[in-house]
C-alpha cells in the first residue's frame, strides 16, 4: 500500500479529531503516519497494518487515559473572576442586598451583601465571597467566624 494512502488516511482522521476533539481520532491519525512511515521503507502490507494497530494499541491504552486525567484535572491557579474570590476588599459605597461599591485588587467594583439583612457601612472590610458576572457578593469581615 502506498506511504501517501496513509498520509491522506492521517490527515482524514485528523480532521476528524479536529471536529469531535475525543483524543481517539488524534491517535488513530498517529498510528496512520506511522503506518506511513513504514510504508515509505518498504515493508508490506502486512507490516504496515501490524505498525497501525501497535501504534494505534499504544495510544489509545497508554497515552488516552493519561491525557484524559491530565484533562480533569482542576488548574492550580484561579484565573479571571475566579482568583478574585476569598479576597480581601474595602468598602467605598455602602454595601445592601441590592447595590454597593467596594475596591478590590486597586479597582472599584459593584456589590452586594451576601446576606441580605446586612447594610455594611463604608470603610468596613469585606470578604468576597461570589462573583456573579460584574458584581462581587461579599461580607463583613468582623462577622467571619
Amino acid at each position: 500500500m502506498p506511504w501517501f494512502l496513509w498520509l491522506f488516511a492521517a490527515a482524514a482522521l485528523g480532521a476528524v479529531e479536529f471536529f469531535t476533539l475525543t483524543l481517539v481520532f488524534g491517535l488513530l491519525a498517529g498510528a496512520a503516519l506511522v503506518a506511513a512511515v513504514v510504508a515509505g521503507l518498504g515493508i508490506g502490507v502486512f507490516g504496515q497494518l501490524l505498525a497501525l494497530a501497535a501504534a494505534a494499541a499504544a495510544g489509545l491504552l497508554l497515552v488516552r487515559p493519561v491525557a484524559l486525567r491530565h484533562m480533569a484535572q482542576t488548574p492550580l491557579t484561579n484565573e479571571g473572576s475566579d482568583a478574585l474570590i476569598g479576597k480581601r476588599a474595602e468598602v467605598m459605597q455602602e454595601v445592601t442586598a441590592t447595590r454597593g461599591l467596594i475596591k478590590l485588587s486597586g479597582e472599584p467594583w459593584s456589590a452586594r451583601a451576601l446576606d441580605e439583612s446586612h447594610v455594611i457601612p463604608v470603610g468596613a472590610l469585606v470578604d468576597v465571597m461570589e462573583i456573579e458576572g460584574a458584581i462581587a457578593v461579599v461580607y463583613p469581615r468582623e462577622l467571619l467566624p
